[in-house]
């Protein structure tokens, strides 16, 4: 185990060997690791819900749809960050056990302490993957999601969706009801606005 502070810095392969030993998950950038700290049951259960959905759809495609538990690397240098959601096609990925690194479709719901950084800077490292063909962002507040596609340009649109609409997920030939992506999901009221507790803080000296 590495003694860290938020000035020592990791190199990838450092953290990759490090990291598995932590009781808690960190995601790793610009050498350093940030603790994840846990989010709130609806951003939960939407995940969940698109996870069900898709694995039916993906067992016999040759594809593999992972949970938050999945880390993405970005390339051998890093950034590595784990979404919510993420869908592989790649065969490169089917024996992979540290991390995903050819995605094609990465998922994220939004929470307020990480959304700047969803739409920011994680999604600009994630357009570097050439693998990637689709980013969905997804609101845990009302039903509302945004997903960016990679035209035949080459170049980023998006599409949003909202309550009643059915959502496209292009790059998996897939089709889904936005309701049945917001399943179960009890979202906050207006007067009761419901705060997410995740945030990704920097590790202090252990």
């Amino acid at each position: 185990m590495i003694a860290l502070c938020d000035r020592l810095y990791m190199t990838l392969a450092q953290y990759l060997d490090w990291e598995p030993q932590q009781l808690e998950k960190y995601e790793y950038l610009n050498g350093e690791a940030y603790a994840m700290t846990g989010g709130t049951i609806p951003h939960n259960r939407i995940a969940i819900n698109l996870i069900a959905a898709l694995h039916p759809h993906l067992r016999d495609r040759g594809c593999l749809v992972l949970g938050s538990d999945a880390k993405v690397v970005i390339s051998e240098s890093g950034p590595s960050f784990y979404p919510d959601v993420v869908v592989t096609c790649d065969p490169r990925d089917r024996t992979a056990i540290a991390a995903i690194r050819y995605p094609s479709l990465i998922i994220e719901v939004l929470s307020p302490g990480t959304e700047s950084f969803d739409r920011g800077d994680k999604f600009r490292f994630y357009r570097s993957l050439p693998s990637l063909q689709e980013y969905a962002l997804i609101n845990s507040d009302r039903p509302n999601i945004e997903i960016f596609r990679l035209n035949t340009s080459q170049k980023w649109e998006l599409t949003a969706y909202e309550a009643g609409d059915s959502v496209a997920l292009r790059s998996l030939d897939f089709t889904i009801s936005i309701d049945l992506i917001y399943e179960d999901v009890t979202l906050p009221t207006s007067n009761s606005a419901q705060q997410s507790t995740e945030q990704k803080l920097p590790v202090l000296t252990v």
